[in-house]
Parts: structure tokens; C-alpha cells; sequence
């Protein structure tokens, strides 16, 4: 089977002119400007085989919405090469814009003061669909979005989860093979997260269709996606499953122990970094390498009434990944 997002040594470099201050300054950058070089983008590769749903993860100025303006053909790479759907993105060919779609969570594509309905009538004359097609995807969509009574109120009086909603329907209604989504739960509050969480992972399911995701939301990322690409200063530096990156970057599990009995601190921190204390339970980081027997010695040499073993959020795990920048190997 062949990827349906193929990107090869992808790479966009801005020139960013650089004014010196003072009138002096001023006067050289209005007649011998000087540029510099921003690397936004560095040698990217990876693939996306059909029906994938893929994290694409990296703080803020990674590159993320960089690479993915390039893979929806908005910019022109600098270097190396990409497709998408079996065309090449730059080319802007009409087949391939009926077939990927993008959605921004910070931008909007429906009509502020019309009822988010005249949008979509727009949308579907865009895309040439009929009126019996478009009636058919609206009635499917509205209802797996649970938006049923809002569209014909002002895109305005909707609430920001049901503006959002509205934005996804509206991306859809063409049915895209490739869905390119840029923070779409930004600002949304926990409920209407999970809604969206909700709707994206049934899409998924009944279309087939391949999505890359960026959030920084970690709870997108767990709910949807099995594989994660992580970039950081516009490389990319982890290709692979959760828990790949769990067993590769965060090489310690936490164990918390209740205790039935009080110990002090100098008998318990024999067995790892402890991290908390509180009354007679107690939580370690230990080494996943030395997990097995290290709890083997907890239960033989402690009281415990209970012991768990989880791994840390994945919160810290990515946070540590971006704060050293390793480049995967």
C-alpha cells in the first residue's frame, strides 16, 4: 500500500531582514536591506500510511504549522520534496484540494454574522456538490457533531466549542481523504475537548480517513493517536508509537506504595528517588531496568497494603523531550 502523506528532506528557510536601530539604522534598511536566514523547517521526512491518525507534536516555533502549510501547498518548501494523496501539495491541482483539508483552531473560515448554514451552502458550491449529496453530508455530519438547531443561528451567538464544531462540518463536507488539523481543540473548554476528541475519533472510524493532528493539548494526543512525530527547532527528532517514546525518553516508572506501617525516609529512599511523602504512603521514581526486582524487594522487606506502578504524565515525558532537543538517531 502506498503512504498517503510522503514527505522526503523537507525544509523551508525565511529570509527575515534585520534593521540596525537608530536613524542611521533606519536609512541603511530603507536602501541596502540585510537579510538573515531562518531555518523554519530542517530535513523533515517521515510517511503516513492511509487511515492513520498521527500527533505532530513540538512547542511553540517548531515548525509544526510550517510543515503543515507546506503539505496543504500554502508555501513553497525551500528543499526536498513531499505528496499528498499521490499529488504534490505546491502544484495546488483541484483533484488534490478536493481531497486533504485543513482546519486552524486560531482562524475561522465561517461567515461571522450569517448563520454558519449560509457558509456551508458557499462550501458546498465550492466544492460542486449537490444539493441531494450536500443535504446527505449535512444531516450525517450534524448529527455526529450533535449540532442539531445551530446552524441557522449567526456564527457569532454560537458558543467557541460549537464555532468549532461548525468549523470541522464545514472542513468536511467534502469528504477529504486527508485532514490536516492545526489545534483544532484550542481554547475549548474540557467538555467541548472531549466532544471534538469524540466526533474525530468516529470519523476516523466510519471514513477512513487519515488525520495529522497538532496539539498542545496532551489529551488529544492520548485519546486519538497511536503514533506520534515529534519536531523541535524544526527538526524532527521522534517517529513512532506512545509508547515507544515512553520506554525511550522517560526511563523511569513511578511507584507509590502505602505502607501498613511508618518507615523513615533514610530506610525507604534505598529504593529509589522518592518523590513525595505524604503520612504512610509514599511515592518513588525508580528505574525502569530495575523495576522488577526493586519491587520484588519492596514487597518482601515492606508492610504494603498497596502498590501501584504508572508512568509519569505524558505531559513531563514531552516536556523533557523539547527541554533537551535530542535528535533521534
Amino acid at each position: 500500500m502506498q503512504p498517503i502523506v510522503e514527505v522526503q528532506s523537507l525544509g523551508k528557510v525565511y529570509p527575515v531582514a534585520v534593521k540596525e536601530p537608530g536613524f542611521r539604522g533606519t536609512l541603511r534598511h530603507f536602501f541596502r536591506r540585510t537579510y538573515r536566514q531562518i531555518e523554519a523547517v530542517r530535513d523533515v521526512s517521515f510517511r503516513i500510511e492511509p487511515g492513520e491518525v498521527v500527533g505532530f507534536l513540538g512547542p511553540n516555533g517548531a515548525g509544526k504549522t510550517t510543515t503543515l502549510k507546506m503539505l496543504t501547498g500554502l508555501i513553497h518548501p525551500s528543499s526536498g520534496s513531499a505528496r499528498v494523496a499521490g499529488y504534490v501539495p505546491f502544484d495546488r491541482a483541484e483533484p488534490f484540494l478536493q481531497k486533504i483539508t485543513l482546519v486552524m483552531g486560531q482562524k475561522q473560515q465561517l461567515i461571522w454574522d450569517l448563520p454558519a448554514l449560509d457558509s456551508l451552502r458557499i462550501n458546498a458550491a465550492v466544492y460542486g456538490l449537490s444539493d441531494r449529496a450536500f443535504q446527505s453530508r449535512l444531516a450525517e455530519l450534524t448529527d455526529l457533531l450533535s449540532l442539531h438547531g445551530k446552524l441557522n443561528q449567526p456564527v457569532r451567538k454560537l458558543s467557541l466549542g460549537e464555532r468549532m464544531k461548525a468549523e470541522l462540518l464545514a472542513a468536511l463536507l467534502h469528504q477529504p481523504q486527508v485532514l490536516f488539523l492545526d489545534e483544532p481543540t484550542l481554547g475549548l473548554d474540557v467538555n467541548a475537548q472531549v466532544g471534538v476528541r469524540e466526533f474525530l475519533r468516529e470519523y476516523n472510524r466510519r471514513t477512513g480517513a487519515t488525520i495529522l493532528l497538532t496539539s498542545h493539548y496532551m489529551a488529544d494526543i492520548t485519546a486519538l493517536c497511536d503514533r506520534v512525530i515529534l519536531i523541535h527547532a524544526g527538526q524532527l527528532i521522534y517517529d513512532g508509537s506512545l509508547d515507544g517514546l515512553l520506554d525511550r525518553f522517560a526511563p523511569y516508572r513511578e511507584v507509590q506504595v502505602e505502607l501498613a506501617q511508618p518507615r523513615s525516609e533514610a530506610e525507604l529512599k534505598v529504593y529509589g528517588e522518592i518523590e513525595a511523602i505524604e503520612g504512610q504512603s509514599v511515592r518513588w521514581l525508580v528505574k525502569r531496568d530495575t523495576l522488577t526486582a526493586t519491587v520484588s524487594r519492596m514487597l518482601a522487606e515492606l508492610d504494603v497494603a498497596d502498590l501501584t506502578v504508572t508512568d509519569p504524565p505524558i505531559e513531563e515525558v514531552i516536556g523533557r523531550v523539547f527541554e533537551t532537543g535530542v535528535v533521534d538517531k
